[in-house]
């Protein structure tokens, strides 16, 4: 079921707990526990490790991110919609004035 932001609310996470009931999945989650994840990140980032990393945690559902320098600490859980709404407006420079 998709909800008036275009978010579907069946694979959301619930709001009082902060916890999917039915996958156990959490925002802030050590990244370690999310078994199975394959974690990705940008071409463009450097040998230092200064970047952030996506995994898909469900196939075409939500997505986890978590920083490089810190592979076992927390995992922040994103709908598909969310993080395409991230990635078309970071295209769209919406962010650029964080990098200037």
């Amino acid at each position: 079921m998709t909800n008036d932001s275009g978010i579907d609310s069946d694979s959301a996470i619930h709001s009082d707990s902060g916890i999917d009931s039915d996958s156990g999945i959490y925002n802030g989650m050590p990244a370690t526990v999310l078994h199975g994840a394959t974690w990705h990140k940008s071409a463009r980032s450097g040998p230092q490790g200064n970047c952030v990393e996506f995994a898909e945690i469900e196939p075409g559902g939500r997505v986890a991110v978590r920083n490089s320098r810190d592979p076992q600490g927390p995992a922040l859980v994103y709908t598909r919609a969310e993080i395409r709404a991230l990635i078309d407006g970071a295209r769209d420079g919406d962010f650029d004035h964080l990098i200037r």
